[in-house]
């Protein structure tokens, strides 16, 4: 009679199928329990003093007289500091038109916020970080065999570089 009560409680799978199906409340329905190693000790970082042998210590002193301290007097550095806000606010007062500017500055950050979140979202797509990385490393293989390893190419880089620099200098041809 259990069996028939088992079997009348069970879901109709399961009577399908020929399995069996634990009673409700036997220790088999309970959730399964995840057994993990012990975690590993804790490692002190306070360690004893390793000791020197009786060469070392002098080498210490010697060492130790070779120290430097960077110092800076306050005038200097509060006198570039003004007259670096006294030249900012002069070539801000030389602007004529300081929305545009403002425009520009607004779209820059703008482009910059739409980068990260571009640059965020090819993150997060599988294997599609990997592929840019090797595309960068490519590109950085052949930039150096085209640019960087041979004295002629170089020569021509900086032909380009400053032939770059005088066009948007406006000096140049």
């Amino acid at each position: 009679m259990a069996a028939t009560a088992f079997a009348a409680a069970s879901p109709p799978a399961a009577v399908l199928f020929g399995s069996r199906l634990p009673a409700p409340g036997s220790a088999s329905l309970r959730a399964p329990v995840l057994l993990l190693p012990p975690p590993p000790p804790r490692r002190s970082f306070s360690s004893p003093p390793i000791s020197l042998s009786s060469s070392q210590p002098r080498d210490h002193c010697r060492f130790s007289s070779l120290r430097a301290r960077a110092t800076s007097s306050s005038e200097e550095s509060s006198g570039s500091g003004d007259e670096l806000l006294a030249d900012l606010k002069e070539k801000w007062d030389s602007i004529d038109n300081k929305s545009t500017v403002l425009l520009y500055g607004g779209g820059a950050l703008v482009a910059v916020w739409l980068s990260s979140v571009l640059v965020g979202a090819i993150n997060s797509v599988p294997l599609l970080p990997k592929i840019m990385e090797l595309v960068g490393l490519g590109y950085t293989g052949w930039f150096v065999y085209r640019y960087l390893l041979f004295k002629d190419s170089r020569k021509e880089l900086a032909n380009d570089v400053e032939a770059l620099k005088k066009k948007i200098a406006g000096t140049g041809e």
